[in-house]
C-alpha cells in the first residue's frame, strides 16, 4: 500500500487533453499545464505551475460552476499534482472528477482520455492488485475509456498517439499500441500537442521496428507528460 504514495506514470495522458488550444477563460490553465508537463526542468517548478493551473481553473468555476473546460482542467491538475507528490487523496479526487465529467458529457473525448490515463497510470506504477486496492484503478476500465477516446477524437494525432504510449509503456509488444502509433503518424496534427505526440509516435515506432522492446517501453513512458521525471524509466 505504501507504493500508492509514489504513483502514476500514465496520468500523463490526461495531459494530452490539456494541451489542445481553447479560446475559453480556462485557456491559461491549459498553457500552464503544457509548460509544466513538457518543458520544466525540475519537479518543483512543474509542481508550482500545476498549482497555478488548479487555481486558475478554480477561479473560472467560481464564476461559472458548470464550465466543462474548467472542470477538465481542474481534474487534470489534480491528477498531475497526485503524480508529482504521490498524494493518494488527490489521485482519488481526480478520478472522481473525471467520472463526474463523463457522466455529464459522455462523448467528451478528452475526459475519456483523462480517465483512461488515470487508470493505466495507476496500474503501471502500482501493479494491478495494489492499484485497485489502494486507488480503485482497473486496467480493463482504463483500456475501455482509452478506446472510447480514440473513437470520439476524430482524425487527430493526439488521441491514438497518447493511447499508443500508454499501452506500450505497459507492454512494448502490444499490437494495438503499435497500430495506434502508426495511426498517429498518419493523422492530422492541427495543434502543438498533436505535433508533439506525432513526433513521439515516430520515435517509438523506430524502436519497435528495430526490435528493441526495452527501449520501446522506456521511450513510451518518457514521452508522456512528466515522463522525464519518472524514476522507474
Amino acid at each position: 500500500m505504501r507504493q500508492a504514495g509514489r504513483w502514476m506514470a500514465g496520468l500523463g495522458v490526461v495531459l494530452s487533453a490539456l494541451l489542445v488550444a481553447c479560446p475559453c477563460a480556462a485557456q491559461s490553465a491549459r498553457e500552464i499545464l503544457t509548460q509544466a508537463s513538457f518543458s520544466d526542468d525540475d519537479e518543483a517548478s512543474s509542481l508550482r505551475r500545476v498549482a497555478a493551473a488548479y487555481a486558475a481553473a478554480g477561479n473560472m468555476l467560481h464564476r461559472s460552476p458548470d464550465d466543462r473546460e474548467a472542470l477538465l482542467m481542474r481534474a487534470t491538475a489534480l491528477g498531475y499534482r497526485a503524480k508529482l507528490t504521490g498524494n493518494r487523496g488527490d489521485a482519488v479526487a481526480a478520478r472522481r472528477e473525471f467520472e463526474a465529467l463523463i457522466a455529464e458529457h459522455p462523448l467528451d473525448a478528452e475526459a475519456q482520455l483523462g480517465l483512461g490515463a488515470w487508470h493505466i497510470g495507476a496500474v503501471k506504477k502500482l501493479g494491478a492488485f495494489v492499484g485497485r486496492a489502494a486507488l480503485g484503478a482497473q486496467r480493463s476500465a482504463g483500456f475501455a475509456a482509452l478506446d472510447r477516446a480514440v473513437a470520439l477524437g476524430g482524425d487527430r494525432a493526439m488521441f491514438p498517439g497518447l493511447v499508443a504510449l500508454l499501452r506500450l509503456q505497459l507492454d512494448p509488444r502490444d499490437p494495438r499500441g503499435k497500430t495506434l502509433a502508426e495511426a498517429a503518424v498518419r493523422a492530422a496534427a492541427p495543434t502543438p500537442i498533436d505535433r508533439i505526440v506525432q513526433r513521439a509516435a515516430v520515435t517509438v515506432l523506430a524502436s519497435i521496428r528495430a526490435g528493441d522492446m526495452q527501449a520501446t517501453r522506456r521511450l513510451a513512458s518518457q514521452l508522456l507528460p512528466f515522463g522525464r521525471f519518472d524514476r522507474d524509466n
